[in-house]
């Protein structure tokens, strides 16, 4: 079973365990996060597209952590004494997947 949900102007395509970062929100490690966005759900031979959106469906993760990725941009002009040093730190929140839920599903209690 997987399903394809949106985040901000990315598409993910997820299955149950899996782990990814998605953009920084506010959220605790170890807590609960529901991603409604959810574009399509497939479960073997049964696939449900939504148009655009499938009403209802949802994929609930749990946060797991909030990796950050340092990038340097260096600009360099020889023989002009022209050095440009900048860095920028952009934050993440890494989930690992837990349940696809359909319209109308509960979450199994664990």
């Amino acid at each position: 079973m997987y399903a394809i949900f949106e985040d901000g102007s990315r598409q993910y395509r997820v299955s149950v365990g899996d782990t990814l970062r998605i953009d920084h929100r506010e959220v605790e490690v170890g807590s609960s996060l529901e991603l409604g966005k959810v574009l399509l759900v497939a479960d073997g031979a049964n696939l449900v597209v939504g148009q655009p959106l499938l009403t209802g469906a949802r994929v609930v993760a749990e946060v797991t952590g909030h990796p950050t990725t340092k990038s340097m941009i260096q600009h360099f002009r020889r023989r002009k004494n022209y050095r440009r040093l900048k860095g920028h730190t952009q934050p993440y929140v890494e989930v690992r997947i837990k349940h696809i839920l359909r319209a109308g599903e509960t979450a199994p209690a664990a």
